[in-house]
């Protein structure tokens, strides 16, 4: 994988951060295929699509931010656990595998409350974290077939184009933004184009693997983010969002929004990585500029 181009192999391609790798690694003059999983395909069709690429990269998954019926959480658990199963499985059938699988996952493993680095194995026990950690073991076997690995944890992300910002700015921008919840649950956040950047630097560097938590290095709690939100925007934000309005809308999935995690990017930093922004101001005026 020196100056080559590389072959990347992308499932979920279509999505927001889908479409941000495959536009940074097609600037990057590297091949990008899509990778058809859905349905019936089995393992062998997806290793005939696999074969000879050098990075795959996994990010399919439902929706997180939706209202969590029973249902609707075995949609999330099959389109992440199930979908890895079978490519972890067909990466086993290739004959010239990947050197390296990246697997999305989430920063919800964690436990509420406490700080975490990417070796804590302070984990949470709820839904979202049973999800990851089925989702992150599926991506480990990988290892079996001598392939390099990492659970890609991600943090909220922002981006122009979509996510998390999309939901919170209108009310924001109508002057109807405030707090959520009590305000003191701390987010962990990444700009989008630092997430594309982590990637492509964590494929130079063929030490880091396993879990690899993607978020800027400066968490902070909602009440903050809140200020600086109607700061950069000039708007008031008054109209606290309170937790029972949030379980009536997303039920269980409001836990995405409510719950704290406090997490740093350890192992990026240690092995030279630098944010652009690493601070949730910087960012957010370089989104809704």
């Amino acid at each position: 994988m020196s100056g080559n181009r590389l072959k990347i192999a992308i499932c979920g391609k279509s999505g927001l951060v889908g479409s941000k790798f495959t536009d940074y690694f097609l600037s990057q003059k590297n091949e990008v295929v899509e990778v058809k999983i859905r349905g019936d395909v089995s393992a062998l069709d997806v290793a005939a699509q696999i074969n000879r690429c050098d990075i795959l990269i996994n990010l399919s998954g439902a929706t997180i931010l939706s209202r969590w019926s029973e249902a609707y959480k075995k949609t999330l658990y099959l389109s992440r656990i199930e979908t890895t199963k079978k490519l972890v499985d067909a990466i086993g059938l290739c004959h010239e595998k990947p050197k390296l699988f990246l697997n999305a996952s989430a920063v919800g493993i964690y436990k509420s409350g406490s700080a975490h680095n990417d070796d804590s194995d302070e984990l949470s026990d709820d839904f979202l974290a049973y999800l990851c950690k089925d989702w992150e073991a599926e991506a480990r076997r990988a290892s079996e077939f001598g392939v390099r690995n990492v659970q890609m944890r991600f943090g909220v992300v922002f981006a122009k184009e979509g996510g998390a910002l999309q939901k919170m700015l209108p009310p924001f921008k109508l002057g109807l933004g405030g707090i959520v919840g009590n305000g003191k649950q701390i987010v962990s956040w990444i700009h989008i184009d630092d997430l594309i950047r982590a990637a492509a630097f964590i494929i130079k560097t063929p030490d880091i693997k396993g879990a690899v938590n993607f978020c800027a290095p400066n968490p902070l709690s909602n009440k903050e983010q809140t200020k600086i939100m109607g700061e950069v925007l000039h708007r008031p934000t008054i109209f606290p969002l309170p937790t029972f309005v949030l379980k009536l809308l997303y039920g269980e999935g409001a836990s995405v929004i409510l719950d704290s995690k406090e997490v740093y990017p350890s192992k990026l930093l240690e092995s030279g990585f630098v944010f652009e922004y690493d601070n949730f101001e910087d960012a957010l005026k370089e989104i809704v500029r």
